[in-house]
């Protein structure tokens, strides 16, 4: 380790994050979370005993960045959003299938259960994921147990211990409606899925109004769902707020510069087209904020006025998109497509001062794909695999592509495209 490196480590907080090793080139070769960043990173280089694997990623270091988070659960999710992103070649039992989870909800059945699986299939019920640190998403969706009940297990209708805990919704025993539990099952969800400020504010006024209305045992239900998750805040947080100093994220900085911005793109939204052979056009839209995937922010769109023409299609998702005032205007568009898919939508967003870029590639949205930028001036920005900035659009263009595909099949095998 070089005195460079020893005095930038020597700033290490003592506070939860993500860090991120480096090799001689400035390429992340591996991204882990600890909850006290300062011991967590200084034992890579302690003199002690060490396994194969991490001395030759120590003799790799030459450099080491870090964000700061406000609790542990922060780190575990900022970590798994950063490895989907850059792919570190020593994350390799993170990048394994193995240590991947996703929570599963069965929402299409009468009665749910919650489970989770290494390998979601198109089974028709709702998965979220995939998240990286399995036993931590397991306790934490545990700990919203207490406030949102479920059933580990398909229903059968008989009366458990969990019942009498309360840990059921209690539908065994007429505590519960199947209808009741669907509704509390939709708010956990959305807390899953980072909704979680609208999701308090929609339970404070909840809790009001039907105490106003003498409705005195909904009121008592969205009183201790708010207090319960108020509580769990201070234990357990699923922060939308990864980046808590935009220009900690050389990815959006880098962008900034590259493409003459004001300031870096805070929310980044990502489109694309799927059909099957020019028909059943759907689209979806993305969005990443301070550098990682907001969930709860994406929208998709079943194409009205075209079925093989992606142009079209495309300008028809921006002009609906436009419309809804109520979603937070993006700071930079990216699109599935080259110069005459930006062309298509840059006069729509010229009214509004939102750029537009596009990944030119030929079908392929995988990590390993050249990423090619073209701006609405014709210009291409030919980008390294390795950059920060090639990460972070290939990880958009993954996520749109994917959202795309997985509501083109939903809506199919429920038979409503024809």
């Amino acid at each position: 380790m070089d005195e460079r490196l020893k005095q930038k480590l020597s700033k290490l907080p003592v506070e939860p994050g993500v860090y991120f090793h480096k090799n001689a080139a400035g390429e992340i070769i591996y991204v882990g979370k600890a909850a006290v960043l300062k011991n967590r990173v200084r034992q890579y280089f302690q003199h002690s005993q060490k396994d194969v694997k991490t001395e030759a990623l120590v003799r790799e270091i030459c450099d080491t960045d870090w964000i700061v988070v406000d609790t542990e659960m922060d780190a575990l999710f900022l970590e798994s959003e950063m490895i989907k992103r850059y792919m570190p070649k020593w994350n390799i039992l993170l990048r394994d299938d193995k240590t991947v989870s996703y929570v599963r909800i069965s929402m299409n059945l009468e009665v749910p259960d919650i489970s989770f699986t290494r390998n979601p299939v198109d089974d028709g019920a709702t998965y979220i994921g995939p998240f990286y640190g399995k036993s931590a998403v397991e306790k934490a969706v545990r700990m919203l147990r207490k406030i949102f009940s479920y059933y580990t297990k398909p229903y059968d209708g008989k009366k458990t211990l969990d019942t009498d805990l309360k840990l059921t919704p209690g539908i065994e025993v007429g505590r519960c409606t199947p209808a009741d539990y669907k509704r509390n099952l939709r708010k956990l969800i959305r807390y899953l899925e980072g909704d979680r400020d609208k999701l308090l504010k929609e339970l404070d006024k909840t809790m009001q109004k039907e105490a106003a209305a003498g409705n005195y045992e909904l009121a008592a239900e969205a009183r201790d769902q708010l207090f319960g998750l108020k509580e769990l805040k201070k234990k357990i947080v699923f922060s939308d707020k990864e980046f808590l100093d935009i220009s900690s994220d050389q990815a959006l900085s880098q962008l900034q510069k590259m493409l003459g911005l004001e300031k870096p793109p805070r929310r980044i939204e990502g489109y694309d087209i799927s059909h099957q052979s020019g028909t059943n056009t759907v689209a979806s839209m993305v969005a990443f904020i301070n550098g990682a995937s907001a969930r709860s922010e994406y929208r998709k769109f079943k194409i009205r006025t075209s079925t093989n023409d992606d142009l079209k299609s495309m300008a028809e998702v921006i002009t609906r998109r436009l419309k809804h005032k109520e979603w937070e205007f993006p700071d930079l568009i990216v699109l599935d497509g080259g110069i005459g898919q930006v062309n298509a939508i840059r006069p729509l967003l010229e009214p509004y001062n939102i750029p537009v870029v596009g990944r030119n590639k030929s079908g392929d949205h995988s990590h390993n794909t050249r990423v090619q930028l073209v701006t609405s001036d014709g210009v291409t920005h030919e980008l390294s695999a390795a950059s920060h900035v090639a990460r972070l659009i290939a990880r958009i263009d993954e996520e749109s592509h994917r959202f795309a595909i997985t509501y083109h099949s939903l809506l199919k095998r429920k038979g409503m495209l024809k």
